[in-house]
């Protein structure tokens, strides 16, 4: 069966590869980079004072690199869509496969539903007078029908680009990080030119606490390289070069965030930066001296939030469109647009939760910063032991990137990524420093509710390996077939050669 298998892969047409070099750093870059460094870096900064900060941040992207290097070299050896999807089916089997894919496509989600709220909370900056038509009042949060409405406007146009092809998609990613870049140059110039070390005195606050605080958001504002990935059949690039680019987008990010909390600290001191609601902008506005200038910069997080957006909703729908061609998910979530060839149903189940999310109003951007990160980290954890997995039982498996080296590095960079994400996932448990509420939790345990429930539609019994999903679907439609009630030797025959396989349809650019 494996020889035929493979004869029919290597026969089914493919994704159309239009993602250059630099579409695909964007991506990468730009899911980190959302809007959260406008919106989050005062707390950061008085959780754990700028140098705690920074260091938490500094950390934090060390041991995600670390984590993009397993990445690397998965995806250097398995550029396919759906990426974790791919390395867990290979190394663990389908179950293990689903749970790591629901976990990231739930990551993936929060943070898409975090930007639709992010985007009407940036423009009111920009707009005092938006709010009108009040709706209610979510946890202290005023809801109004205007402000929503904002967020409702991004997510049908984020959908949109995103339902006519990933290259147009990739050529937005590429401008608007551009422009976010510009804006982030402008924030440094000024600190170096009017900032004051004075401002970031006291340089720590509460010890390992808040050292802690801010790292537990680390997994939330790094998730994004793991997109290309997601979309690496589509690059028209040397797989060992994506592999390069997973890590160089991390550590582009992590400079990102350590200049911006650096930044913002000098133009402001700790009092003003407790009482500011978008710190960021609020410390371009001093620095220069200049309310426009504040401005300026609530449009590079506007920026910010398009780019993570766009990226997010990218990665999740092909994620969620390689699970449902492997049958584990309902194959509605397998639809090509007949013009576009884009999952535009995975894309559409997305973007209408991010149509819900503003009318839960801006008290679910801590929520949702919360609840998506324990399910990335696992994500990250599985993807990490799959590693492992596959260096020791397939020594010989193509590697054009291998990380480590010819020896025993690539295991220890694994046994790292491991440790460090198991470590990473303690911090949000009950009785830690930084644990998280019982709302975010609640918002995590929904969603695993809602994932056991395809979780046990997956058949026992597939075997890890190459040729995985392919047994995964002939088992599938046994089970289905079984279920129209066919019978006889026949028909179990006919079951044991034909099964249909919705990955044969390739996505196209």
């Amino acid at each position: 069966m494996a020889g035929n298998t493979a004869k029919n892969h290597s026969a089914e047409p493919r994704l159309k590869k239009v993602l250059g070099r630099w579409d695909a750093l964007a991506i990468g870059v730009g899911a980190m980079i959302g809007f959260g460094w406008v919106v989050l870096t005062g707390d950061w900064i008085t959780t754990a004072g700028p140098i705690g900060a920074a260091l938490a941040m500094l950390v934090g992207g060390a041991i995600m690199a670390v984590v993009g290097l397993t990445y690397a070299e998965l995806v250097a050896a398995m550029p396919k869509a759906g990426g974790e999807h791919n390395y867990l089916l290979r190394a663990m089997g389908a179950r293990w496969s689903f749970a790591g894919s629901w976990a990231i496509v739930g990551g993936y989600i929060t943070i898409v539903a975090f930007e639709a709220v992010a985007l009407p909370k940036s423009v009111l900056y920009l707009f005092p007078d938006l709010s009108h038509i009040k709706l209610w009042e979510i946890a202290g949060s005023e809801v109004y029908l205007t402000w929503a409405l904002v967020g409702v406007a991004g997510a049908v146009a984020i959908t949109w680009i995103n339902i006519r092809g990933i290259k147009t998609a990739g050529v937005v990613q590429t401008f608007v990080v551009i422009f976010l870049f510009v804006i982030g140059a402008m924030l440094l110039a000024g600190a170096f030119s009017g900032g004051q070390s004075t401002n970031m005195e006291p340089f720590f606050e509460n010890g390992v606490a808040g050292f802690f605080g801010v790292m537990i958001v680390v997994p939330f504002m790094f998730v994004g390289f793991d997109v290309i990935p997601q979309s690496a059949e589509e690059c028209d690039i040397a797989p060992r070069k994506i592999g390069k680019y997973v890590v160089v987008s991390v550590l582009i990010a992590t400079a990102w965030y350590v200049g911006i909390i650096l930044a913002t600290s000098s133009g402001m001191g700790a009092s003003a930066l407790a009482g500011s609601e978008l710190a960021t902008a609020d410390a371009m506005g001093a620095l220069f001296n200049s309310g426009i200038m504040a401005k300026v910069l609530i449009a590079g997080g506007i920026a910010g939030i398009l780019t993570s957006w766009n990226s997010l909703l990218m990665g999740a729908s092909r994620l969620m469109y390689a699970m449902a061609s492997s049958g584990m998910l309902p194959r509605w979530f397998a639809y090509l647009h007949p013009k576009y060839r884009t999952p535009s149903h995975a894309l559409l189940f997305i973007g209408g939760l991010s149509v819900l999310a503003p009318f839960f109003g801006s008290a679910m951007l801590g929520w949702l910063v919360d609840s998506g990160s324990p399910s990335i980290v696992i994500a990250y954890l599985l993807v990490g032991v799959a590693f492992l997995i596959l260096r020791q039982r397939e020594p010989q498996m193509p590697r054009p990137l291998r990380v480590g080296g010819a020896g025993n590095g690539g295991k220890v960079i694994g046994v790292l990524s491991v440790v460090f994400c198991a470590g990473l996932i303690s911090l949000y448990l009950p009785g830690m420093p930084a644990a998280i509420a019982w709302q975010p939790w609640l918002l995590f345990a929904a969603w695993w509710v809602l994932g056991t429930g395809f979780l046990l539609r997956v058949p026992r019994g597939v075997a890890p390996g190459e040729f995985a999903e392919d047994e995964l679907l002939q088992k599938l439609s046994i089970r289905q077939q079984a279920k129209l009630g066919a019978t006889g030797p026949d028909a179990v025959a006919g079951r044991r050669t034909v099964a249909p396989n919705p990955s044969s349809t390739r996505l196209k650019g």
